[in-house]
């Protein structure tokens, strides 16, 4: 059984901080490995961001830790509208999202709206796209689907 993504392998956990440099430090010292550099989601004409329906300013600074099969990705949003900023304000520091590479994301994105998870933000990256669902009511936690462009 493929379930509502196609696939049940959780490729990343996203979790929300309130400084990235301090936390991924941490996570460095915590596991002997190096601290990764630092980057910013690209500005709303670049990434298209879109929070709730409507187009965002938001940004994030992001550290990824490739973890094997899993990658932890921390997130210290900035102060505009986003589903890391409101997340942040009402659950405070911690687990955000699990992500899943998909095919097919308006399709997708269809499906678990039908199914009552609407769509919390959605963006663009270099090489792909990806959608937060809501899905916290049932899952605890958000769903987000990572699209990445062909080769």
């Amino acid at each position: 059984m493929s379930g509502l993504l196609g696939n049940h392998f959780i490729t990343q956990i996203g979790i929300l901080v309130n400084d990235v440099e301090k936390v991924s430090a941490a996570y460095a010292e915590f596991f002997g490995i190096a601290k990764p550099e630092i980057g910013i989601t690209d500005v709303r004409e670049v990434a298209q961001t879109e929070y709730n329906g409507e187009p965002t300013e938001a940004r994030a600074k992001l550290a990824f830790f490739d973890m094997g099969s899993l990658q932890l990705e921390l997130i210290e949003p900035d102060h505009h509208p986003s589903t890391w900023r409101n997340y942040l304000n009402e659950h405070g520091e911690g687990p955000h999202h699990i992500a899943f590479v998909i095919e097919g994301m308006k399709e997708k994105m269809l499906l678990l709206e039908g199914k009552g998870f609407p769509l919390q933000q959605k963006g663009e990256y270099t090489g792909g796209r990806y959608a937060y669902m809501d899905t916290f009511k049932e899952l605890k936690v958000l769903v987000e689907l990572l699209e990445n462009d062909k080769q």
